[in-house]
């Protein structure tokens, strides 16, 4: 199994004000694989703009619009889109979920959710901090 950071989400109220930091500041660009990918009707239809440093191996930054109602809309304990979170791609997600369980951390199943083809789970760090992983369905 692989695991390799992937993305930032930070949640705002004002997603073009932050994508205006980010791109003026930061010079990041726009993400052009990822705004196609989005599935509005699973319960979350905020704005959100995905943005990378451009390199190769890019890191990506998505910018959220909060959304404090997702956990009662999803029935899911942790919510990704309170605070935003930190992001890693897994190769092999239910072996993943197996290491959870026999640590015993409880995390969040959204499934395939906010992005299609992306199967996601959200658990907190020992901080509170709101972590996914997932793995890309083709």
């Amino acid at each position: 199994m692989q695991i390799k950071f992937h993305h930032v989400n930070l949640c705002t109220r004002d997603v073009p004000g932050l994508d205006a930091f980010y791109r003026d500041v930061l010079d990041m660009k726009t993400e052009p694989g990822l705004a196609g990918n989005r599935d509005r009707e699973q319960g979350y239809a905020g704005n959100v703009s995905f943005l990378t440093d451009g390199r190769a191996d890019a890191t990506q930054f998505h910018l959220a619009e909060q959304d404090l109602k997702i956990g009662f809309k999803t029935g899911q304990a942790v919510n990704p889109l309170e605070r935003g979170h930190l992001a890693f791609r897994t190769d092999d997600i239910a072996t993943f979920k197996k290491r959870l369980e026999e640590k015993g951390i409880p995390y969040s199943d959204f499934g395939a959710w906010a992005m299609k083809g992306w199967e996601q789970i959200f658990f907190y760090d020992p901080a509170g901090n709101i972590i996914e992983v997932h793995q890309v369905r083709e």
